[in-house]
């Protein structure tokens, strides 16, 4: 004969199974999502992914995306060495206009001394065009802020004479959200110096 004592041992024994059983399956289920957080992670850490123009999903390595940015920031230094520095007194303003969207404040000051010193009312002066003739950038991709130094050759046409000249620079560019068609690279040079500027020789020209 079972008595109320007897249906509420059952019942407890059968809450305890029943608690028991949740908090085992609870436990495993937080293992094994454990376990494939961190093997996503790990995927993750090896490539990341974009969506083609049909919508597929195509891996994409990070290695690959480290030299991608490598050529994006090559493009950059380019970009804005040929605006910064290619000027003559028809297109100047509006080069600068371009080439100040590359960089931050650092630029603009560069830009402002420059200004100040009378180098474009020079140039509207006498009529000078200054040509960029070579640019070759060395970048530090390892950490952000990438660190660079640049190295360019600039011609500069006075009439029947032309110079040239070595102008070393060197900075920092940071990644920032893309503006098209101002800033198509998505970088932004900052801590921008004129290191140096000398007149090459004829001699040092005819090795070139």
């Amino acid at each position: 004969m079972k008595t109320p004592f007897k249906n509420i041992q059952q019942a407890l024994r059968l809450n305890r199974f029943v608690v028991l059983a949740l908090i085992i399956m609870t436990g495993l289920v937080c293992i094994i999502s454990v376990t494939l957080v961190v093997k996503i992670h790990r995927q993750t850490l090896d490539s990341a992914f974009v969506v083609s123009s049909e919508g597929n999903v195509i891996p994409l390595k990070l290695a690959a995306q480290r030299e991608n940015l490598e050529v994006e920031a090559l493009a950059h230094l380019e970009q804005f060495h040929n605006w910064f520095y290619g000027v003559e007194a028809n297109s100047y303003e509006k080069n600068m206009e371009k080439a100040l969207w590359l960089g931050n404040a650092s630029v603009d000051a560069v830009y402002r001394q420059k200004k100040a010193d009378g180098f474009y009312n020079r140039l509207l002066q006498y009529s000078l065009v200054q040509q960029v003739e070579r640019i070759d950038s060395q970048i530090d991709m390892t950490k952000e802020p990438y660190a660079f130094q640049t190295r360019t050759m600039i011609r500069i046409n006075r009439g029947t004479v032309t110079d040239t000249y070595e102008l070393i620079t060197s900075g920092h560019l940071i990644r920032v959200e893309r503006n098209f068609p101002h800033n198509p690279h998505g970088l932004l040079i900052t801590d921008f110096f004129e290191n140096s500027l000398r007149k090459i020789e004829d001699y040092e020209t005819a090795k070139e």
